[in-house]
């Protein structure tokens, strides 16, 4: 991992900067995904031309032969938990490593729960769950978190997103906002998340590298699985070659784009070269847009 003074002073950082960012954040994290469940009831009453035909008590229609409807007010704070892969492809980044970017972005979204009053959890994974801190509010929990994701050292270098899943949808009793920070290279993780997001909200932050996407021009050079340390020689000056791993790039992007979409998981892309705060702020902007509207991620 980075040097642990550095992380400190630039995560000190972003609790100074993280302002700009509240607003934008928790005008789209704060619109519940689960209405009528994730919401508090408040009364019933008689319906009104304009009310939303689906929030109709139909029982007490039938009694009453007029239509009542269930009014809800929204509750006031949340629970996110931070889902955060620690697995060793995280380690690759040609300016930053993503481990890093995903350490800052985690700590913005963290101080911006906070000024909420939120309960804030985390999950540290690789291919099983390395560490689980229970959500609370406060900033001495935060802290904790912080320096949790600074000073744990991973067990496994190895990524199974699928079975943090399995474990978040066990533990997990109350309805809970579940951001997952990873560059998402796993196998057959899909089918656990979208179980997962029939009772939680699910978003999914993807953190890559530019030379993830596209290889340079510059001779043979060895490529490494970070997590498996299998090498594999590559020519890197035949265009052929850089034009079929930059194909084969695009068609992985694209599966897992539709596959997240089609499980009802919101997803963003940042690269750890990028400024994050745009994506997430255009992000979350749009998430309120398409949730005032009545749509799902």
């Amino acid at each position: 991992m980075e040097d642990r003074t550095d992380l400190i002073r630039q995560l000190r950082k972003i609790e100074i900067t993280t302002n700009a960012l509240v607003e934008g954040l928790q005008s789209g994290l704060h619109h519940s995904l689960f209405k009528g469940h994730g919401v508090e009831f408040a009364e019933i009453r008689e319906y009104v031309p304009g009310d939303d035909v689906r929030s109709i008590d139909w029982k007490v229609t039938a009694r009453y032969n007029r239509p009542f409807i269930k009014e809800y007010t929204e509750e006031r704070d949340q629970t996110f938990y931070f889902v955060v892969d620690i697995s060793g492809s995280g380690t690759f980044g040609s300016a930053t490593s993503k481990q890093k970017k995903i350490i800052e972005v985690t700590a913005s979204l963290a101080f911006a729960a906070l000024k909420n009053n939120d309960r804030i959890g985390l999950c540290l994974i690789s291919d099983r769950v390395e560490k689980f801190l229970p959500a609370k509010r406060g900033k001495k929990h935060l802290i904790s978190i912080l320096n949790t994701l600074i000073d744990h050292r991973a067990v496994s270098a190895k990524t199974d997103l699928a079975v943090a899943a399995r474990f978040l949808g066990t533990i997990l009793a109350r309805r809970s906002s579940l951001i997952i920070l990873s560059d998402f290279i796993s196998l057959d993780f899909l089918g656990t998340l979208k179980t997962l997001r029939k009772r939680h909200e699910v978003i999914a932050i993807r953190v890559s590298d530019l030379r993830e996407h596209e290889l340079p021009d510059i001779g043979t050079i060895a490529l490494e699985d970070s997590e498996t340390g299998e090498q594999v020689l590559v020519d890197t000056s035949d265009a052929g070659v850089r034009m079929r791993y930059a194909a084969l790039v695009e068609e992985a992007e694209k599966t897992l784009t539709v596959g997240l979409s089609r499980a009802g998981i919101g997803n963003v892309s940042i690269l750890t070269t990028d400024p994050y705060e745009i994506p997430l702020q255009k992000f979350f902007r749009g998430m309120k847009r398409r949730r005032t509207h009545g749509r799902i991620l």
